[in-house]
């Protein structure tokens, strides 16, 4: 089991990174942009639902946050279908269904007999956070009763929060589809496998109260929405690593 450090902390609600893994761009994922961009659009502007607020959050997000997320999330999944396909394992492709409210993408993959979680993060984070309301004590995804063997987080390069944010296109409730489209399609957008963890390792954290808090400051420049359970890049197993434990005959 990976031994999991706390994050730093000054004061009362200061908390810093400590153990980090940088960012190493596998590949560009600019082929599956055109499929990732239209499930996006149509979840967020159209036919599909997001939570606006986040499990034990109080800050609503907006359509372009929303939109930015889902991207972001979705882009991940199609990086951890090339990245096990090209180590000769084939995954289902991602789910594209748009859903209703009261449904979520969870951004799942069965693999070997394993049921794999989905994180992902812009490329300069260092931390896989998890709402703690979304989890039980063992481990378990309370929303829909999911149980996951193994959880990856990924980093996407560059972080479109940064960049459009505060784009005026972003500011509307549904903006022009062709624009956006433009605006997005500009950039090249690579792939990370920042790390793993397994269940039990999860179910460890809970237990352990790794809880980065409600309103606490993140490397003195983020403010946390909602409490959330945390593990650092820098301690969680590698994708390599992963790779053995599901096919133990991997080179």
């Amino acid at each position: 089991m990976a031994k999991f450090q706390r994050l730093s902390r000054t004061g009362f609600q200061n908390f810093t990174v400590n153990s980090k893994r940088a960012f190493n761009s596998l590949f560009s994922l600019n082929d599956f942009l055109p499929e990732a961009f239209d499930f996006a659009y149509t979840m967020c502007f159209t036919e599909g639902h997001h939570r606006n607020i986040r499990s034990g959050g109080h800050t609503h997000r907006s359509p372009g946050e929303l939109f930015i997320n889902t991207l972001q999330g979705k882009l991940a999944e199609f990086g951890i279908y090339r990245k096990f396909s090209e180590h000769g394992i084939t995954l289902c492709p991602p789910d594209l269904n748009v859903m209703g409210k009261g449904i979520w993408d969870n951004g799942d993959f069965d693999c070997l007999g394993n049921k794999l979680s989905i994180k992902s993060a812009a490329h300069f984070s260092n931390l896989m956070l998890l709402e703690t309301k979304d989890w039980d004590e063992d481990a378990h995804y309370i929303p829909d009763g999911s149980c996951y063997d193994f959880f990856i987080l990924c980093r996407i390069k560059p972080d479109g929060k940064t960049l459009f944010a505060h784009h005026p296109l972003l500011a509307h409730d549904k903006p022009a589809y062709e624009a956006l489209k433009a605006l997005f399609f500009a950039e090249n957008w690579e792939f990370d496998i920042a790390g793993c963890i397994g269940k039990g390792e999860l179910k460890e954290l809970i237990n352990c109260r790794f809880i980065l808090p409600q309103n606490a400051w993140l490397n003195g420049k983020i403010s946390m929405d909602a409490p959330n359970y945390y593990v650092q890049s820098g301690d969680m197993h590698t994708f390599e690593q992963l790779l053995k434990k599901l096919h133990p005959a991997t080179p």
